[in-house]
């Protein structure tokens, strides 16, 4: 017979008890160097991007590098600018490589969908931020 106060409990099939109730679990996931330096572009440019990587494998990550030096944020915060810059040359450089074996056309077009999925996202963020006004610091310059 079940107790009542032990209806959130389970035994799964081991015999361990685990509980069910109020549990939440986020999942982030981890992004290697080459991964993370996929530049946040405009979705217009993602688009470009991809459909260069879909015809020209490594065409599109290779102008997408140049949006990097044009302020383009990525995943790598803690990197200098010029070293997302030349992770995206390596990324364009192995695409164009491989591209003879299908593995690069195929990481081509993966890799231009990534920058549109990102150029998405960052449209979301940027019309949030838009639609919420700029955001206010309590310091001023004149209070230093």
């Amino acid at each position: 017979m079940l107790k009542m106060d032990q209806k959130d409990t389970d035994m799964n099939e081991k015999g361990v008890t685990s509980s069910t109730s109020g549990v939440v679990v986020q999942v982030r996931e981890k992004k290697g160097p080459l991964r993370a330096a996929i530049p946040y572009m405009p979705f217009p440019v993602a688009v470009i991007c991809l459909f260069l990587n879909t015809f020209v494998p490594g065409l599109g990550t290779f102008v997408s590098a140049f949006t990097v030096l044009c302020g383009a944020r990525t995943d790598l915060p803690d990197r200098h600018m010029c070293c997302v810059f030349w992770l995206n040359i390596a990324a364009a450089f192995i695409q164009i490589l491989t591209a003879i074996v299908m593995v690069g056309w195929i990481m081509s077009i993966f890799w231009g969908m990534d920058m549109v999925i990102l150029a998405s996202l960052y449209r979301t963020f940027s019309s949030r931020r838009v639609r919420k006004g700029p955001e206010r610091s309590y310091r001023t310059p004149h209070m230093y």
